[in-house]
């Protein structure tokens, strides 16, 4: 028995070591598999945690209007997601990563055409970022949008505005990512181009009827209440969570161990703006107003993106902090002085968070983060000119494409709905339903 256990023990052993010099000689080739496999996981349960955020977007948009136009606004964040992935499927990938010309747009790709397993796992987790910028614009031109029109519109940001913009960045051969350009997770490339857009859309389309009116000869902005604010709250924590996905899936990797720095800086960004902004509201308006306080959530999200991976724990809770306040003035400011009718505050949360996320990576990016750090850490001027750079080049992409297109389909098919269709609300003119059959009463019409 005893030498029956010594032959078993010696077998063992060989079994062992022979085990251990074959994974020895194949060591680089297994981590390579494992890696790659973990890497194909971590962005796929990302790309999913970012296409949840479509639902955020559309809990926000439906809490924060009127109920008569609740079914509406979910057709237009469900088909705005459809039509985009074909759109981005077709022509954006491939303007987006394609081989680039001059730095300026990609040009082969298209359909995807020979994409292997790689490929295909990268247009996944891209398609859902094109679809957020589209989807921002829903908010900023609710309750008045034709939705032949906001199809038409989604198919060209998707295919053509946004992948435009998004290959001068993150192709890797972009024209300001060669300067030094920086933008982790798309506080430019993806919520300042929905932002941007959205504000030409919102020009373009007018305000909605008894927005404004005069007394005494001044034009003077009228509330218009949403009419459920715990399902904009519901969105809103909706979003902060599908965020997790679209800033830690950023790394690219799920054996990057800085996952664990994006997530700190987003969650203590958000906590901030959120604070920032009930603050500022409390001050302005003598209460501390929810729906303020939920968009300066997402205003410290939005504020972050762009340097989650860059910021240090202190510089993203003054990133969110600001973020908060400003997206408060900036809705002020657009609704009562530029009397341009936001009815979510979208150009605020994404347009002029998304710059001021931007700018912050020039001022609060950490020595060795970048080949410049940020201003305050030392670094000179340099990172925050190319940042600025980039904003204006975005803005001024977006704001001037959006214009025509917009135009273009506002005397062609017609982008606004009739007086008496807005009055009626979309579900019933637009879609013939109601959103709460039985419990709807008209009493503006």
């Amino acid at each position: 028995m005893k030498m029956k256990r010594i032959l078993i023990l010696t077998a063992v052993v060989f079994l062992c070591a022979g085990t251990a010099v074959f994974a020895e000689d194949n060591a680089a080739e297994t981590l390579e598999l494992f890696q790659s496999a973990f890497d194909m996981i971590w962005l796929v349960l990302a790309a999913a945690l970012v296409f949840f955020m479509q639902a955020g977007f559309a809990m926000v948009e439906v809490g924060l209007t009127r109920a008569k136009n609740a079914g509406n606004i979910i057709m237009k964040n469900l088909m705005d997601f459809s039509v985009g992935a074909v759109a981005y499927f077709a022509l954006g990938w491939a303007f987006m990563y394609g081989a680039t010309a001059g730095g300026f747009i990609g040009t082969d790709q298209f359909f995807l055409i020979g994409a292997d397993s790689s490929l295909l796992r990268d247009w996944f987790f891209q398609v859902v970022f094109a679809a957020t910028a589209a989807t921002i614009v829903s908010g900023a031109m609710a309750e008045r949008t034709k939705f032949t029109s906001y199809l038409l519109y989604s198919v060209f940001i998707s295919a053509i505005i946004y992948p435009v913009s998004g290959h001068w960045i993150w192709s890797g051969v972009g024209w300001l990512g060669n300067l030094g350009f920086h933008d982790f997770a798309g506080s430019t490339v993806v919520h300042s181009v929905g932002g941007w857009a959205a504000l030409a859309g919102a020009i373009t389309l007018g305000p909605r009827m008894g927005k404004y009116v005069e007394v005494n000869g001044k034009k003077v902005s009228k509330a218009i209440q949403g009419h459920n604010m715990p399902l904009a709250a519901l969105g809103v924590f909706i979003l902060w969570f599908g965020w997790y996905g679209f800033n830690c899936g950023s790394t690219l990797s799920g054996t990057d161990l800085s996952i664990a720095h994006v997530a700190v800086t987003t969650t203590l960004a958000a906590s901030t703006g959120a604070i920032g902004a009930m603050i500022t509201s409390w001050v302005q308006f003598g209460k501390p107003d929810p729906s303020m306080s939920l968009n300066g959530a997402l205003a410290g999200l939005v504020g972050i993106t762009a340097g989650c991976a860059v910021a240090s724990p202190v510089g993203a809770l003054i990133i969110g902090l600001v973020a908060g306040i400003l997206v408060v003035m900036s809705v002020e400011f657009i609704d009562k002085v530029l009397h341009i009718d936001d009815p979510v505050g979208a150009v605020s949360v994404h347009g002029v968070c998304g710059v001021w996320g931007t700018l912050a990576v020039g001022l609060f990016a950490t020595p060795g983060s970048l080949d410049h750090a940020g201003l305050f850490y030392g670094g000179g001027v340099y990172q925050l000119g190319v940042q600025a750079l980039g904003v204006i080049s975005v803005f001024a992409w977006v704001f001037i494409t959006a214009m025509v297109l917009f135009n273009v389909i506002k005397k062609t098919v017609g982008l606004r709905v009739e007086a008496k269709e807005e009055l009626e609300g979309l579900d019933a003119s637009e879609h013939g339903m109601e959103s709460y059959s039985g419990f709807q009463i008209f009493s503006n019409m």
